[in-house]
């Protein structure tokens, strides 16, 4: 049996069996180090099997550093140069796992996010990789330069290589926890203050009232915030915007920050509603509706307004309705 005073060794200890600890495990053990996985969950990879609804968006053909958020924007560069978004489609190529193409490069399993977990899984054993799982981790003590010894419930184990990859603070459904930001802390570490991202955006109850009538409606618009902008569906819901664009602008938010949608990017109104006035009887709203839902309209033009004949409106308020 070991003891604290005689723990196992172990080249490379990996806290966390999540898709990062799962690649790091399958790397470090392609290389004959002797790595042990660690994690208090019964099952790994919790989080990637519910992942992209369960299809799994695991990587993208447009991948570049600019696409990462970091207080450090050259910190993804060296990972991002020494292992490729083609590298792994041809481990997916290797394990025969089939993927689609989505908008914007997107990559999705066409089958399941399992197939994925089995691939990361497979690689692993083939690299000898060993797991403690449904194993509480007790504490960290480092023993000299560069070697540590972790204490568990399922004994002591000691490396030269400590790996934290336990995760963030989300979905805490799928075993994530506080740890890795506690091991942080205990080696003196800087952590940046957490805060939600790739979240819908929740209205204040005087807006929701206001735009209840506008919930299921989906368009494709230009979402920005701060110089960053995104394209793609924005879904309005009974507690406010979600959809794929509405997801991304999130992590780049700060309370406080305004918010620009753009309903109609490849339309320039002004001029569309000058080309209409034509047709000079026609009525406002008439012609929103061909370009938006006919509930957005009637929530973003006052009933008086949505009456009026094109011919009864300035140039000068086509351009303040196009601005709204």
């Amino acid at each position: 049996m070991l003891s604290a005073s005689n723990p196992e060794q172990k080249d490379v200890i990996i806290i966390g069996a999540g898709a990062s600890g799962l690649m790091c495990a399958m790397e470090a053990g392609k290389r004959k180090r002797r790595v042990l996985v660690i994690d208090h969950a019964k099952n790994p990879g919790q989080k990637l099997l519910i992942s992209g609804g369960g299809r799994c968006n695991f990587t993208n053909y447009h991948i570049q550093a600019g696409n990462y958020i970091s207080h450090n924007p050259h910190f993804c560069k060296s990972a991002l140069s020494q292992y490729t978004q083609m590298d792994f489609l041809a481990l997916l190529k290797k394990h025969h796992v089939a993927f689609s193409q989505r908008e914007q490069g997107q990559l999705f399993c066409t089958g399941s996010s399992r197939e994925i977990l089995d691939l990361l899984l497979s690689e692993c054993q083939d690299a000898g990789v060993s797991f403690k799982l449904s194993t509480k981790m007790e504490k960290i003590e480092p023993e000299g330069d560069h070697c540590f010894t972790v204490y568990t419930d399922q004994g002591n184990f000691s490396c030269n290589s400590l790996v934290v990859a336990t995760g963030g603070l989300s979905i805490p459904s799928t075993g994530a926890s506080p740890l890795g930001y506690e091991i942080a802390k205990q080696f003196h570490i800087k952590v940046w203050p957490p805060h939600a991202g790739l979240v819908p955006f929740t209205l204040q109850p005087k807006d929701k009232e206001k735009l209840a009538a506008l919930s299921g409606i989906s368009i494709d618009a230009v979402i920005s915030n701060q110089g960053q902008s995104f394209r793609g569906n924005i879904l309005f819901t009974h507690r406010g915007l979600s959809g794929p664009a509405v997801l991304q602008i999130s992590s780049y938010w700060q309370p406080g920050d305004e918010l620009t949608i753009n309903l109609l990017p490849d339309l320039d109104l002004v001029d569309e509603l000058k080309a209409k006035k034509q047709h000079p009887q026609q009525k406002l709203k008439t012609v929103l509706a061909e370009y938006l839902p006919k509930r957005l309209v009637a929530a973003l033009i006052m009933s008086d307004l949505a009456e009026k004949p094109l011919q009864t409106i300035s140039h000068t308020r086509f351009r303040e309705i196009s601005s709204r």
